[in-house]
């Protein structure tokens, strides 16, 4: 077709009317959209238009666009700038669409030249819906339904998109998305997108498709987002550019990448395929294939069903142990926390150990169904969301580490209740001490005695209470301890802190009505002083040395009975020194004894010589000779005692030592065994030592025997763990090694020698099935070890690419390299995981060198069985195939929709490609 170049012809009407229009959303948002659509046509003629409504009034532009879309000549237009040449031009253009079939209702030449403005949005939307979106067709719907059900089924499968209609439904841009990722997924990543971001989607599916697809920007992203309801035909007239755009791409494909190929070719090609065998030999050769295929497909989806079922159940195991593990009740005793601590050997000893198995079983049957669908040309298998081996892993991590936190909560807790039970009885025993001695010292203090004694007596009554004060101010430090004893329990939550603080707090307020009493006595004594001159010396020395010496005493006794913790040796050796020390002393506290009852003997002699009315009486102090006699019989008492006490606690540390060497001893030697068994095993790995893939697995068996063998160890060691948290031992000196980190270390081991095997075993099958010899697998692992530089078993993209050129493999450092690559890693990593295994490499090494059966191999079995026909019957495929699998076809094909068939016929060619996961069936 020939084009007008004619400057005139191009030229606008330099005069134009401008009509006083109302600007609504719509109105704004279809004259955009039709201005791009306008353009992306008018471009074709070399020319663009920037005002809708003024740029078609003179009609040229608009008999232009007309031959640019319809392929077609119109009449000469009329060159001159006169209204009526302008009318005549655009009469032509209006009778041309009228031509086509197109009813015009309400729109004439003069609103077109006149640039009324709704009037042209109409006359340009009967176009686009003549030339654009008349001719789609889907299912023998009329165009804007075939458009809509076109959109829903390509936008079926995403997430977030509903598509209903031509306005809510795109706003948030995902449609549009949706349309350019289902057809060209390489464009954009659509998970990566989110329905809360509606102007960055539409703006990306707007560029993508501009730049990309070649669809011009018709919508404004703003106007969409803002605008309650978009308007219906700006959205049409972009969407269908999306369908012109993409169907079009469709059909210039070939037959290889087409999902129903082209009749005619196909039957020629079984025509041809129909005449080089019998009819027997024929049907029986698709038989077998059609029986081989499903055998495998069956085979894969009892893998798949086994890996979902194994996978509930032990995230439900763990789910349902976490609780258990995560619990934290504070009020426990000492007898809970044991009975706690023997639950959860129980759980490790009983309750894991099959756990840890069935987990070991569920990585290796994935990895095997993995294996069988990539050597069967079957897509990888996506397990369940939430089900991955990934997420098996956290939840197992998860669980380890909820148990290692229990534990120590167990153990910690457990050294808090002690020193808690440990400091009240400390509590209650000084308690008891200062209660004894405060009885009877406020009515003491209250006694009016001294208003009738003698001056003698009034004297003594004085130098007696002077030696109370001191006695008093000696006791502050034993009030002081009880204070600091309750404080210290109260900071540690002891759960009879109420009665602890009562208790204290009524020893405190005693003390301090003890010193008010005191010190009233002590002024009520010195205003009587004048009248008392005598004094007896004797008794006030007693009164002297035998308040501190008794206040020794009682410390004394307190220090002998008093309750100790300790965990080492050292402790333990110190509370001994310092009790030797104390022994020490006792010479001369013997000395002080016979001094203070030699004053005693002497005030004796005195008052029989003299007969002192009253001289046995000591004036200034309770104490007597009897009561330190018999304090200080006890503290010779207790000193013996008190040796056999340390001397128990020193043999049971000595023990306690003897199991810490007993633990070092079998942990030094297991730990590093463990670690040289995990560096063997990941040697052989990652083939290493360059030999045949059957004697890695027998070494690897051989691991495996050895490690089971040394289970023995283990569990001595484990006894000997339990004894050590028996004895209360909460830490080792001469080991690195816990017995949780042996465990961890030993179960560790035993998964990585079960996933090493599997992976041996898979290179073994992959080898026989694809006959590559060993030198050639020994080549592939060289290659791969070489760019595997951090020896993590994978190699990332840029490392693969490298690995491939090594080997001769020709990849373009064009784009067409690029895209290329990205086939392979498309190939090699299904599961977009970032790294490329080597199960994974070696199978694309070797797979394309393997018959495999295809989709279309399948498709051409069931034609030899159904006698040519597009779909087979019921007592076809019973006829040819065992019941089993016939009955597995019937349930699973769907009823044939072509015509001329029986009701009860079935569809083998969508079957047949569901097989490879080339449909959505």
């Amino acid at each position: 077709m020939e084009y007008q170049n004619d400057q005139e012809y191009m030229e606008p009407e330099e005069e134009w009317e401008r009509e006083g229009l109302l600007d609504p959303a719509w109105e704004k948002q279809q004259k955009k959209t039709f201005t791009a659509w306008c353009n992306s046509h008018l471009r074709k003629a070399g020319t663009l238009i920037e005002s809708i409504e003024e740029e078609f009034r003179n009609g040229l532009k608009l008999m232009l666009l007309l031959e640019v879309i319809s392929g077609e000549t119109l009449p000469k237009p009329d060159r001159g700038k006169m209204r009526f040449h302008k009318i005549a031009n655009v009469n032509k253009a209006l009778d041309f669409i009228a031509s086509k079939g197109v009813k015009l209702v309400s729109i004439g030449a003069e609103e077109i030249v006149d640039g009324n403005l709704k009037m042209t949005l109409g006359m340009i939307w009967t176009i686009i819906l003549r030339f654009a979106i008349q001719d789609i067709s889907v299912e023998e719907m009329t165009a804007k339904e075939g458009l809509l059900l076109w959109c829903q089924r390509k936008t079926a499968p995403y997430k977030n998109v509903n598509v209903q209609n031509f306005h809510t439904s795109f706003k948030d841009g995902l449609a549009f998305c949706a349309l350019i990722h289902r057809h060209r997924p390489d464009l954009l990543d659509y998970s990566q997108l989110s329905k809360d971001d509606p102007l960055h989607n539409l703006n990306l599916a707007f560029d993508i498709a501009e730049k990309h697809l070649d669809i011009p920007r018709m919508l404004d992203p703003d106007d969409l987002v803002n605008t309650p309801k978009a308007d219906e035909r700006a959205i049409m007239t972009y969407v269908s550019c999306y369908y012109h755009a993409f169907q079009g791409a469709q059909q210039v494909n070939t037959w290889s990448h087409t999902s129903v190929p082209d009749e005619r070719a196909v039957m020629t090609y079984v025509s041809s395929y129909y005449h080089t065998f019998t009819g027997v030999q024929k049907a029986e050769m698709a038989a077998n294939r059609i029986c081989k295929v499903l055998k495998v497909n069956q085979e894969n989806e009892r893998l798949m069903e086994e890996y979902e079922r194994l996978t509930s159940d032990l995230l439900e195991w763990i789910r349902r142990t976490l609780p258990w593990l995560q619990a934290r009740q504070q009020d426990n005793t000492l007898a809970d926390l044991q009975k706690k601590l023997e639950e959860y050997r129980l759980y490790r000893r009983n309750h894991k150990p099959p756990r840890v198995e069935q987990k070991a079983r569920l990585e290796t049957n994935f990895n095997t169904l993995q294996t069988k669908l990539r050597l069967s040309n079957r897509p990888a298998y996506l397990p369940s969301e939430g089900k991955s081996v990934t997420d098996i892993a956290n939840a197992w991590k998860n669980l380890e580490g909820c148990e290692k936190s229990f534990e120590e909560w167990l153990l910690s807790e457990m050294m808090r209740l002690e020193r808690l039970e440990h400091l009240a009885k400390k509590f209650k025993h000084k308690a008891e001490i200062h209660e004894s001695w405060t009885a009877g010292k406020e009515e003491m203090l209250q006694s009016q005695d001294f208003r009738h004694c003698k001056l003698n007596e009034l004297k003594a009554l004085k130098k007696k209470h002077e030696a109370f004060e001191s006695d008093l101010a000696a006791h502050q430090d034993r009030v002081e301890q009880i204070a600091a004893i309750a404080q210290e329990l109260n900071a540690l939550d002891y759960y009879d802190s109420a009665t602890i603080n009562s208790r204290c707090q009524s020893i405190c307020d005693q003390w301090d009505r003890l010193g008010t009493l005191t010190t009233s006595r002590r002024n009520a004594l010195e205003e009587t002083e004048k009248l008392l001159e005598k004094i007896d010396q004797l008794h006030l020395e007693f009164a002297k040395r035998a308040a501190p010496f008794n206040n020794w005493l009682d410390g004394a006794c307190e220090d002998l009975v008093d309750m100790f913790i300790v965990h080492t040796i050292e402790e333990i050796q110190g509370l001994i020194d310092a009790h030797n020390q104390f022994k020490a002393t006792l010479g001369e506290a013997d000395k002080e004894y016979q001094a203070i009852i030699s004053l005693v003997t002497e005030v004796q002699h005195m008052a029989q010589q003299y007969q002192i009315p009253g001289g046995l009486d000591n004036p200034y102090t309770t104490l007597t000779a009897q009561v330190i006699s018999s304090k200080w019989g006890e503290v010779r008492k207790l000193v013996p005692q008190r040796d056999g006490t340390l001397q128990a606690e020193l043999q049971k540390q000595q023990n306690n030592e003897s199991l810490r060497r007993q633990f070092a001893e079998k942990a030094n030697g297991v730990g590093p065994w463990i670690e040289k068994q995990m560096d063997a095993v990941a040697a052989i790995g990652m083939g290493m030592h360059g030999s045949v893939l059957e004697d890695q697995l027998n070494r690897l068996k051989d691991y495996e025997a050895a490690v089971v063998g040394n289970k023995a160890i283990m569990d001595e060691m484990e006894k000997i763990h339990q004894a050590v948290q028996e004895s209360m031992i909460f830490e080792n000196r001469y080991t690195q090694y816990t017995m949780e980190t042996l465990r961890v270390g030993w179960e560790q081991l035993l998964t990585s020698i079960n996933r090493t095997i599997n992976e041996v075993e898979n290179q073994i099958l992959t080898r026989d099935s694809k006959g590559i010899s060993q030198e050639q697998l020994n080549e592939f692992r060289s290659s791969f070890n070489h760019f595997d530089k951090n020896r993590g078993g994978r190699l990332a993209p840029d490392e693969f690419k490298s690995c491939l050129i090594s080997l001769g493999y020709s990849i373009g450092k064009d784009r067409q390299g690029e895209i290329d690559f990205q086939r392979i890693i498309s190939i090699v990593d299904p599961n977009s995981t970032g790294f490329i295994q080597f199960d994974a490499f070696l199978d694309f090494m070797t797979r394309e060198n393997v018959d495999s059966d295809t989709a279309e191999q399948v498709i051409d079995s069931f034609r030899i069985l159904a006698g040519d026909k597009p779909y087979i019957l019921p007592e076809e495929l019973q006829r040819e195939l065992p019941p089993d699998q016939a009955e597995y076809c019937i349930q699973r094909m769907q009823p044939f929709t072509g015509s001329g068939a029986p009701p009860e016929a079935l569809d083998y060619m969508s079957f047949s490609t569901s097989l490879y996961g080339e449909s959505d069936l």
